[in-house]
C-alpha cells in the first residue's frame, strides 16, 4: 500500500467522533464532484474543507486591519514608553518553581 494510502487509513481508524449534516441535493452533487476531482473521499474532503475554513475564521480573530487614522493611534500607543508598575516589578522577582530546576 502507497504510504499516502496508508496515512489515510490510520487517520480514518482514529476517527471517533461524528458530525451529522444535511444537504440540498444540489449540495451533495456539488461536494461529491469536488471530492471526485480532488481524489478524495467525500468525507475526507468536507472534513478538509470545514478544518481550513475554521482555521481561517480563528485566523481572523488573531489578525485585524485598521485604517490609516486608527493604524496611527495603535503605532502610537505602541511607541509610548513603558509605564513602570512596581508592585509588577516585584511579582516578577520572586523566585519561581522554574528557578528551582536546577
Amino acid at each position: 500500500m502507497p504510504s499516502d494510502q496508508h496515512e489515510l487509513s490510520d487517520t480514518r481508524l482514529s476517527r471517533d467522533a461524528r458530525l451529522n449534516i444535511r444537504t440540498t441535493a444540489k449540495q451533495d452533487t456539488l461536494i461529491r464532484l469536488a471530492a471526485q476531482t480532488t481524489n478524495k473521499t467525500v468525507t475526507d474532503f468536507v472534513l478538509d474543507s470545514a478544518s481550513n475554513a475554521a482555521e481561517q475564521i480563528l485566523a481572523d480573530r488573531r489578525w485585524f486591519i485598521l485604517d490609516d487614522s486608527a493604524w496611527a493611534a495603535f503605532v502610537d500607543i505602541l511607541e509610548r514608553p513603558p509605564v513602570v508598575k512596581p508592585k509588577l516589578r516585584s511579582l516578577l522577582a520572586e523566585p519561581t518553581v522554574f528557578d528551582a530546576a536546577d
